[in-house]
């Protein structure tokens, strides 16, 4: 009978221990300001399954944060306590009063809350200052597509961080870089003391129209004084933060009808030359080195266009592989293309270089202008230490010969045999052919793997070229310009890093404007048809074309003598 009481007690005391008596729901401050974060609190008097909340009836107003899930177990006088706690950080975007649903936990619902959103220049406000907050400052809210706009966010902080993590702003279709480092500072506002991290991105936007740019987040922990304190210690604790900055509203305009040429976008492009030596006058045979200096601001080194130098007869030209540089200038970006030209004159006399001229367009006057090196004139001087040089270009006359004058038969030149070196000469060429027999035989062996490595790199190139006529089939515009140039590079096994630099390789006028139409249909002020049957049937002659002459090149060998 006693162990029936026993076991009814405890059965008694089981059931009354899972029994959830209430769920409460509290907010670390109300009102709270727009953008800046607060901390919804749940707790449960019992032990309850962490996925017992949902908190899917938030996302229609507010930004939801992660939620951290606690629980606790206490023990006195042999009565135990167990609580709960679930723990979200919360963002309103917007001003306005909005109201925190129920929530409902094991038959057991939370009183609503009702919440005010005040914005962050309301005087009422100015009791609750914010502890974090997010500013941000852009360089301009109407640019053209591809053109750099610089955006510069500041997190200003009262409270001691612990943790934290800053994600970068956001915009489809756009190329966003951080530029430069982190700027630590501080200022005062209101009176209070802040501490300001800054950080400037560089953002390019690839498509035109109404867009709109998406503050980053930040998210983090900062450290609160505790209620618990003793004489020796004074405990502190954390507390999850969440800000995000407001969104910015740009509009994107698109590249003009009327322009020619490489896109460039930019406040200033400049062409600048340099001569190595600085002379006045060179000589016949001497190098002439010849610096070309292109830089542009807001654009990046991908996106400046290839420099080409012409020179006239007499004066031959062996250009260098150009170099970029990147940097930070006032917080944008500048970039530079540097080209070096070797050029050696083989006759004496006056030369014209033609005109450097290079397009661009002027997002300060909104105008297309041109950044040019003009036509310039060098004299080459004979050169005393060359006996055998051409008449001058512009003292060249065509010779004559007199027709009273008599002819002179030329003189019998006797060449005597020396037969030590022909019998040297053969036997130089029979080692140059056993050496060529060694090494073919080697090739021979080793000729599966190259094959192969052959084969693979061709299907990759066909890969490419398959890709881009089945992006041309499906009118895919935006793939087949980017498909392009990475298709050139395969064919050609070059590292080119523009369209202009194919444009100089293919020298077809109907492949350029076709290119351009697609440019146009990619990026145009609004969407646009494009046929790409006739940029398809180029793309075809040309891959043909450059195949076989590069199977032809690797085709011819050359006996060294």
């Amino acid at each position: 009978m006693v162990k029936k009481i026993l076991c009814l007690l405890g059965l008694f005391f089981l059931l009354e221990a899972h029994v959830l008596a209430e769920v409460i729901a509290s907010v670390d401050k109300n009102p709270v300001i727009a953008n800046e974060s607060f901390v919804l609190t749940i707790t449960a008097d019992d032990d309850i399954d962490a996925n017992a909340l949902d908190t899917s009836p938030l996302l229609d107003d507010f930004i939801v944060g992660r939620t951290s899930v606690s629980s606790q177990t206490s023990m006195v006088n042999f009565k135990t306590t167990r609580l709960t706690k679930w723990t979200t950080v919360l963002i309103a975007k917007q001003e306005g009063t909005y109201s925190i649903p129920s929530f409902s936990i094991e038959g057991q619902k939370t009183q609503p809350i009702t919440l005010k959103v005040v914005s962050p220049s309301d005087t009422s406000a100015a009791n609750i200052q914010q502890d974090i907050f997010i500013t941000n400052d852009i360089s301009a809210k109407e640019v053209y597509v591809q053109q750099q706009i610089t955006l510069t966010v500041k997190l200003h902080f009262s409270s001691e961080l612990k943790r934290g993590s800053l994600t970068e702003p956001t915009l489809p279709g756009a190329n966003i870089t951080q530029i430069g480092k982190d700027i630590e500072n501080e200022t005062i506002i209101n009176g209070r003391r802040y501490r300001v991290i800054e950080r400037t991105y560089a953002i390019s936007p690839q498509q035109s129209g109404e867009m709109v740019i998406q503050s980053p987040l930040f998210s983090g922990e900062i450290m609160q004084p505790s209620a618990r304190r003793s004489n020796f210690l004074s405990f502190a604790e954390t507390k999850p933060v969440s800000v995000v900055g407001e969104e910015i509203a740009i509009t994107v305009k698109p590249i003009p009808q009327d322009y020619q040429g490489v896109w460039l976008p930019s406040e200033l492009i400049a062409l600048h030359q340099e001569w190595q030596p600085e002379a006045e006058k060179f000589k016949v045979g001497e190098p002439i080195t010849r610096v070309i200096t292109l830089t542009a601001a807001g654009l990046s080194k991908e996106q400046l266009p290839l420099i080409n130098v012409e020179v006239p007869g007499g004066l031959k030209i062996y250009p260098d592989q150009a170099e970029l540089h990147t940097g930070i200038n006032n917080n944008r970006l500048v970039s530079q293309k540097v080209r070096n030209f070797a050029i050696v004159a083989s006759k004496p006399g006056n030369y014209l270089l033609p005109e450097i001229r290079i397009p661009w367009w002027n997002t300060k006057t909104n105008r297309m202008e041109h950044a040019t090196i003009p036509a310039e004139h060098i004299t080459i001087a004979p050169n005393a230490d060359l006996p055998q040089q051409n008449t001058p270009l512009n003292n060249a006359e065509p010779e004559t010969v007199p027709s009273n004058s008599a002819i002179t038969p030329p003189s019998q030149v006797i060449i005597e045999k020396a037969s030590w070196l022909q019998w040297l000469f053969l036997g130089l060429w029979l080692l140059t052919c056993f050496a060529w027999w060694l090494s073919a035989k080697r090739h021979a062996v080793k000729g599966p793997h190259k094959k192969d490595a052959n084969k693979h790199n061709q299907e990759k190139k066909g890969n490419m070229y398959l890709a881009l006529l089945a992006a041309g089939k499906k009118g895919d515009t935006k793939l087949m310009m980017s498909l392009i140039l990475p298709w050139f590079n395969q064919l050609t096994s070059q590292q080119l890093t523009s369209l202009s630099d194919v444009y100089q390789q293919v020298s077809d006028p109907a492949f350029k404007q076709a290119v351009t139409e697609l440019q146009q249909a990619c990026y145009g002020p609004s969407p646009q048809l494009f046929n790409s049957d006739q940029l398809l049937s180029l793309i075809q002659t040309i891959n043909k074309t450059f195949s076989s002459s590069i199977k032809s090149t690797k085709t011819r060998f050359s006996l060294n003598p």
